[in-house]
């Protein structure tokens, strides 16, 4: 699996940087509000504005790759991200910063949505270990985010965007001299093919529960540094293990779960876990041990769950995998979009509990969505195939 040409590597490594930009501003949210007077729910909408803009994205990605082919769009989307990432780190207000993690937000889903899909096409070996090499990209860039976030913000808040800019420009001119041309896809998709397969049931049923789940997840990633009130370079590391816990329970744990109780009860199990250690967080936000634990614990959970809820997309709907995967990670990024500015506005107008009682209640209803649709989810305890998998991921599933 290593032995791989120099163009998968070149690919691999800008997938570690966007990834990066996931957990980034984790450790620099305090930061960036106390040095420009902002409240945390203004902060916050670093990541909604990301989100937002990102899950709209997912809607066009498959028009415009099927067009311009894989190449363009992996170049267009580390371009964005290279100028909005600079622009972020050069401005002086949250608005500005506001609006430019918008339009990184859309060079990621660009970038994303076609990196899974260069690398099986140009990758030696099977499909199933460019999966794995995808795979050990996604969960390093999600661990080194806030790491790198943190170390660098201890400079500066401005450091981590300037950061990701340069190397962003390395993995451009990488990408561009190593990867060979591709010619656009013979068959050009449409972008009312995601709300179209919105109208089947299981679909819809895993793309709501993925959602409410979701709204947990940022409000964990969006507001746990403010109660924590530790340096950047503190907090970075705390969403370092953060992120290394999800990044090895999602690649090996998952599985393991999956084969030996099935994809549905495994999830259910994550979710419930994951609504517990929002509640025990919920209980001791005043004790900075209690939060430390329960955000690395939760890296656990959300692993399991990220994984496996992807897969049970697969067999949600009788439609082509890349049009299932567009429509499900459009109605789950909203949830991402939504949770850190409503969970920071709880910890303004009620107290420092409110949003984690708030992700508690939201990762329940998943689990309620879940169980009152499964049966609409034809074949969930079966492992998706390694093709189907490189289909639903290169369409720009994070997860």
């Amino acid at each position: 699996m290593l032995k791989q040409p120099r163009a998968v590597w070149a690919v691999a490594f800008a997938c570690v940087i966007a990834f990066m930009g996931i957990g980034l501003v984790d450790p620099i949210l305090k930061p960036i509000a106390d040095d420009l007077g902002a409240s945390p729910s203004q902060v916050s909408l670093l990541f909604t504005s990301y989100m937002a803009v990102m899950g709209v994205a997912m809607l066009i990605t498959g028009v415009v790759s099927s067009r311009i082919g894989a190449k363009r769009t992996l170049l267009a989307g580390l371009a964005l991200i290279i100028v909005f990432s600079a622009l972020a780190g050069a401005s002086d207000t949250v608005g500005a910063i506001v609006g430019f993690r918008a339009g990184w937000g859309l060079g990621n889903a660009l970038f994303i949505a076609t990196a899974l899909a260069t690398i099986v096409m140009s990758a030696s070996g099977s499909v199933a270990q460019s999966i794995i090499l995808f795979e050990a990209a996604l969960g390093l860039g999600i661990a080194a985010g806030p790491i790198v976030g943190g170390q660098l913000g201890s400079i500066s808040w401005k450091a981590p965007f300037f950061g990701v800019a340069v190397l962003m420009t390395i993995a451009l001119v990488a990408t561009a001299f190593l990867l060979p041309a591709t010619p656009p896809a013979a068959r050009k998709t449409s972008i009312a093919d995601p709300f179209r397969a919105l109208r089947h049931r299981g679909l819809l049923t895993v793309a709501v529960t993925a959602l409410f789940y979701n709204m947990g997840f940022f409000t964990l990633l969006a507001f746990a540094p403010f109660p924590l009130d530790m340096s950047a370079s503190q907090v970075g590391w705390v969403f370092f293990g953060w992120g290394l816990l999800l990044a090895l329970t999602s690649v090996w744990l998952a599985p393991v779960l999956q084969r030996r109780i099935g994809t549905v009860p495994a999830i259910l199990a994550a979710l419930g876990f994951f609504a517990a250690d929002l509640a025990f967080m919920a209980v001791l936000t005043d004790s900075k041990l209690a939060l430390v634990i329960g955000i690395v614990l939760a890296g656990a959970f959300l692993g399991v769950n990220n994984t496996l809820i992807t897969e049970a997309v697969m067999g949600a709907a009788p439609v082509e995998r890349p049009v299932a995967s567009a429509a499900y990670s459009f109605v789950r990024f909203s949830g991402g979009a939504v949770a850190p500015w409503a969970a920071a506005r709880l910890g303004e107008e009620v107290n420092v509990h409110a949003p984690f009682w708030m992700g508690t209640g939201v990762v329940v209803l998943a689990m309620v969505v879940l169980l009152v649709g499964r049966r609409s989810l034809p074949g969930h305890a079966a492992r998706p195939s390694a093709t189907d998998e490189a289909e639903l991921i290169a369409v720009g599933d994070l997860d």
